[in-house]
């Protein structure tokens, strides 16, 4: 488990975070959602020990790693260019990190992560060869190999367009599934934190505004601010999308025809927890327990 307690980070005069607490939970994909300058980057840096605290503490597992390199937490980052090495080929540069740890994973290992993430193909290319979401999944097979404890993500998906960015969510949530691994993702899109994550840490004025899995925030935001940032913003690309397909003869939801049913394990629910109804905000009915995902 990863607990902040009571965790400031100011910059001169200037407060970026004032007493920020929360606890994440082994296995749990957390979005860190928030309007541009609210600081979620400076939060993930501050988790993964590249950048420090003003006061407060930071714990893992019960033990207190506020003072703990970077490099002796554990913890790994994806940035968001993904900072691969463009002189060596995909098979090098998912390898580099095992040069000097080469017992950290076995061959079998890295085989795996290659078949997961499907690119296995691509192994002898040069990383200009790549289209972006294979860029982003080597990136993420380089930083598997080094077993984080914990996986960062800086906005994974900001770059990808449609099948793809849904591609790289789907092996995001396998992932988390498959090593039970504890991953927290910054992002600017309500829709791309909704269904992805199973709990939105969301950011405002320094300060947490809300935190709380995804149907619980559509069906019980904490303030206006929510409202605002996540509701209506919803609901607006809920409403251009739907008029494309607008029928006045119509009887039932235009999108219905589209709707894929899929299966992602105990994060099966993560796009379940928010269909059509949910982010209508028209039936406040809890979607948790849905088991299938309208996209």
């Amino acid at each position: 488990m990863l607990e902040l307690r009571q965790v400031t980070k100011k910059y001169d005069d200037k407060v970026i975070f004032e007493d920020i607490s929360l606890k994440i939970n082994k296995g749990e994909i957390v979005s860190i959602l928030g309007p541009s300058g609210c600081g979620k980057t400076t939060l993930l840096h501050m988790i993964l020990g590249l950048t420090d605290i003003s006061g407060g503490r930071i714990a893992y597992n019960g033990e207190d790693i506020t003072r703990v390199s970077m490099r002796e937490r554990g913890f790994n980052i994806v940035f968001q260019d993904y900072a691969l090495f463009p002189n060596l080929n995909v098979k090098q540069n998912i390898e580099y990190g095992l040069r000097n740890n080469p017992k950290l994973s076995t061959q079998q290992e890295v085989d795996e992560l290659i078949d997961l993430l499907d690119i296995k193909a691509h192994l002898n290319k040069r990383i200009h060869q790549l289209s972006g979401g294979q860029k982003q999944r080597v990136a993420l097979a380089r930083t598997l190999v080094m077993k984080p404890k914990i996986l960062l993500l800086d906005e994974p998906l900001s770059a990808l367009d449609g099948v793809i960015k849904e591609t790289i969510k789907q092996r995001i949530r396998e992932i988390a599934v498959r090593y039970q691994l504890t991953t927290l993702i910054v992002t600017h899109d309500p829709e791309e934190a909704m269904t992805l994550s199973d709990r939105i840490l969301l950011l405002s004025d320094g300060k947490i505004a809300q935190f709380a899995k995804p149907a619980e925030i559509i069906c019980n935001p904490a303030n206006d601010f929510v409202t605002n940032f996540i509701l209506n913003q919803l609901n607006i690309k809920r409403r251009n999308i739907l008029s494309l397909f607008a029928d006045d003869t119509a009887q039932v939801d235009p999108l219905s025809k589209y709707t894929q049913t899929q299966n992602y394990g105990q994060h099966e629910a993560s796009i379940g927890h928010h269909d059509a109804d949910a982010i209508a905000i028209s039936h406040p009915d809890d979607q948790t327990s849905k088991d299938t995902a309208k996209n």
